[in-house]
């Protein structure tokens, strides 16, 4: 019986410093699809290098530039990976011995977060960060939503059992003034979704979110174990929402289009 071929995704936007040991991670994979949106740096070059199959264009959505990476993928499965993760050996192997016999359509993938060099394995939640995200999964089970960011997902087929060996490495932030940039970067486009739908919520509505995501980041996800990372990661996840919501509220011509 032939293997399965397994196509790599990587959607990213300058991301020349980067993107070179990204894709040394993927080695393992039998195609590797990298999607450029608006790039003007040397990304191109350097997936070109790599043996990588370009896209180049612009997409206004998050959902809109990951779909057309999919279907640019000619493998039977497909595992999506952005500029600041990594495939560990182990998961690699994982990966390949999970393809190889299962008979689900998708898979969750183990995550370790890294803030600068410091790995925080507690208090991540909400639409701030994850410890497992489903990332392998067959070609046309997977289909992003068309929104701006953290898009939803529209599935076919059954989710398999989650891969449990090796890890996704996560380079999230540089430290806690770019994670402080990710939160305003995140939640202005959020702000751009929320105007778009028609309904952006209420001030009493994301202040209970406020305070539940953070208690979920903080206790549920134990985030006390970080000590103070762990009550920063509390205050981004809490404030996500909130900020969202006071943006498209108090601000709506600044968030009313584009990225």
């Amino acid at each position: 019986m032939t293997a399965p071929r397994l196509s790599a995704l990587v959607v990213a936007r300058n991301e020349q410093e980067r993107l070179p040991e990204c894709l040394a991670s993927l080695a393992f994979a039998d195609e590797v699809v990298v999607v450029l949106d608006r790039s003007t740096d040397a990304s191109a070059e350097i997936a070109h290098a790599a043996g990588a199959r370009v896209i180049e264009g612009a997409w206004e959505l998050e959902g809109e530039r990951r779909n057309t990476g999919i279907a640019a993928c000619t493998g039977d499965w497909i595992l999506e990976v952005d500029a600041d993760e990594r495939v560990d050996a182990a998961l690699a192997e994982a990966i390949r011995e999970t393809i190889a016999t299962s008979r689900f359509a998708w898979h969750q993938v183990p995550v370790d977060n890294y803030v600068g060099g410091r790995l925080i394995r507690h208090g991540w939640a909400g639409s701030f960060g994850t410890t497992s995200v489903p990332r392998l999964f067959r070609r046309g089970a997977k289909r992003w939503r068309a929104q701006r960011v953290h898009p939803g997902l529209d599935w076919t087929g059954e989710e398999g059992p989650r891969i449990t060996r090796g890890a996704l490495i996560h380079l999230v932030d540089r430290d806690i003034s770019d994670m402080l940039r990710r939160l305003d970067k995140y939640s202005s486009a959020k702000a751009a979704d929320l105007i778009a739908s028609g309904d952006i919520g209420s001030l009493a509505a994301n202040l209970r979110r406020f305070f539940s995501r953070g208690f979920k980041s903080y206790v549920s996800r134990k985030g006390y174990k970080e000590g103070g990372w762990g009550v920063l990661l509390a205050l981004c996840t809490g404030a996500f929402p909130l900020l969202s919501y006071l943006k498209a509220k108090l601000e709506p011509e600044k968030h009313g289009g584009g990225r």
